[in-house]
């Protein structure tokens, strides 16, 4: 069993490997991004399903709270944690447009719409892009493998050089996190 467990850290590291010789570009130009929207107002929207759901809550926790420095709050919504209105929006508008309807509703020119997608292909992520995009909106995307539709659809995508999907969460909350330090050490 340790040889099994060894593998697979083994496997995170290396993925991990070619973020670093591959991504940081990326990260800094999305960190740069989000701290200049920040400074000048506006909000951060994040969105995703299933586990990335749950990466853009986690994201969005460590914005509003603190990563690791207390500070003021700073504003970022995940447009997954309404049951109600994702409910609603599910039953009145179909699935697909769960995210982009809430990006209608909630966004302003100068936001910025993180949305977060393992395979690149999850429909209602690319339509709130999509959206928020019209709308004047920046946006990035999370992506892994080949980055799907949402690759061609966001301002900047950072994608996992991978398609196994946990190694492309890990990525994606590492990623994350570090974004939020580097935020927080500039607008702390």
């Amino acid at each position: 069993m340790q040889d099994k467990i060894k593998a697979k850290l083994n496997e995170n590291i290396e993925v991990k490997k070619r973020v670093i010789n591959s991504l940081l570009p990326q990260v800094e130009t999305a960190t740069n991004l989000i701290i200049a929207i920040l400074k000048s107002g506006n909000k951060i929207m994040l969105c995703g399903n299933g586990g990335s759901a749950a990466d853009a809550q986690h994201l969005a926790g460590e914005f509003i709270g603190r990563y690791l420095k207390e500070r003021k709050s700073l504003p970022a919504i995940a447009l997954t944690t309404d049951t109600s209105i994702l409910t609603c929006l599910g039953n009145d508008y179909g699935f697909d447009n769960i995210f982009s309807r809430q990006v209608e509703g909630l966004a302003k020119k100068g936001d910025i719409l993180i949305g977060i997608s393992t395979s690149g292909n999850s429909k209602n992520v690319l339509l709130a892009i999509e959206k928020a995009k019209k709308m004047g909106c920046k946006t990035i995307a999370l992506l892994g493998g080949s980055g799907g539709e949402i690759i061609k659809a966001a301002d900047l995508s950072i994608t996992i050089p991978t398609k196994i999907t946990p190694r492309v969460q890990e990525c994606h909350i590492t990623i994350g996190h570090i974004i939020c330090g580097l935020v927080e050490e500039e607008l702390a």
